[in-house]
């Protein structure tokens, strides 16, 4: 997967945008304090050769801060303040070798230009260095942010592969126990049953390393389920499939991986095997609309019979089933059970993805 291309925004050396624009600011303020005078190139160059030396010993600071970690985590006043008036008086005296240099009014012949000086580049410098450190520690912020999201996902995708881990052995032993069941009475349909149960491992194992997979697989991985289950209930086991064939493109939508064949367990467990008589599943999937107008895909699994107290594995299966939903498909989705007419619906809505 190709990363896509960075803003010009998130390109931009912002130290560096921030750096150039601040000291040719305080180069434009002192050609504003100069105004009164004529212009000339003399005042225009030491103007921006107090923006150019101010800019220099900037840096200067700036990598002492970073060396002796005065501006990570608490600010270090005891120690920054202290260097403040040496950095103004360098600054100063920077300031007026320029002046000497260039001499935009004659001659340097008096220091009294050098106190004033020192008060105005050390509040400067102060200003500066609060600035910077309010820059680092809104960046400080922001990774500290960034990696909590990212702990959070890598923490959420764990619940997900634990709650999946949870699911695999519990219909793989369910299987193992129809096929004890039937191995002693048709050892061919055991040896058939068998190839549909590492057909059903093999997309457990494959669908266990994503978050979602098709509908489509997950049908397949039902009915391979439900083939299992055919041949130990006969004729007591009648399933009717209702994908949505109206609905273009629907067995793509993506779904979390187990959780529909968990609900057809279910419908088999409590709707066929606690029946002399069996009974029916009816397995449905549309589109709706939910109530903010988004796409939603509903998946309904209804099986004769009436709601009971469930046993523990079931508990487990329908939790998880419920809780993957939520991880992978966000607080949207839902699992609702509902007795109607002497059928229980299992009904799974989720927001639909491709």
């Amino acid at each position: 997967m190709t990363q896509a291309p960075r803003s010009w925004l998130t390109r931009l050396n912002w130290y560096w945008t921030f750096q150039l624009a601040g000291w040719n600011g305080a180069a434009l303020l002192a050609l504003l304090s100069l105004s009164r005078a004529p212009m000339s190139w003399p005042i225009l160059g030491v103007c921006w050769w107090g923006g150019a030396s101010g800019l220099l010993l900037s840096m200067a600071w700036r990598r002492l801060l970073r060396r002796r970690g005065w501006i990570d985590g608490r600010f270090a006043w005891q120690r920054i303040l202290p260097v403040l008036p040496l950095l103004g008086l360098i600054q100063s005296l920077s300031a007026g070798a320029g002046y000497a240099l260039l001499q935009p009014f004659g001659p340097v012949t008096s220091l009294a230009w050098l106190p004033p000086a020192l008060v105005t580049w050390s509040a400067i410098f102060l200003i500066w260095t609060v600035l910077y450190s309010m820059v680092q520690s809104l960046r400080r912020a922001s990774r500290f942010e960034a990696e909590a999201l990212r702990l959070e996902v890598l923490a959420k995708d764990a619940q997900l592969r634990a709650l999946q881990a949870q699911v695999n052995p519990h219909f793989f032993f369910n299987s193992l126990n129809s096929v004890r069941a039937l191995i002693f009475e048709d050892r061919e349909a055991a040896a058939h049953m068998i190839d549909q149960l590492a057909g059903l491992m093999r997309h457990a194992l494959q669908s266990g390393q994503h978050a979602t997979v098709p509908l489509a697989a997950e049908l397949d991985a039902v009915r391979a389920y439900l083939a299992i289950e055919q041949i130990r209930f006969e004729e007591r086991l009648r399933v009717n499939f209702a994908i949505g064939i109206s609905a273009p493109g629907l067995e793509q939508v993506r779904v979390p991986p187990m959780a529909l064949q968990t609900l057809v367990e279910n419908a088999v467990k409590y709707g066929v095997e606690t029946s002399a008589d069996g009974g029916d599943i009816r397995i449905a999937a549309r589109r709706h609309s939910g109530a903010d107008g988004a796409a939603m895909l509903q998946i309904e699994v209804a099986n004769t019979g009436a709601l009971r107290a469930p046993g523990n594995s079931t508990c487990v299966g329908l939790r998880n089933a419920r809780q993957r939903l939520q991880l992978a498909c966000g607080e949207r989705a839902s699992l609702e059970l509902r007795q109607q007419a002497g059928w229980v619906f299992a009904t799974i809505d989720l927001p639909e993805q491709a």
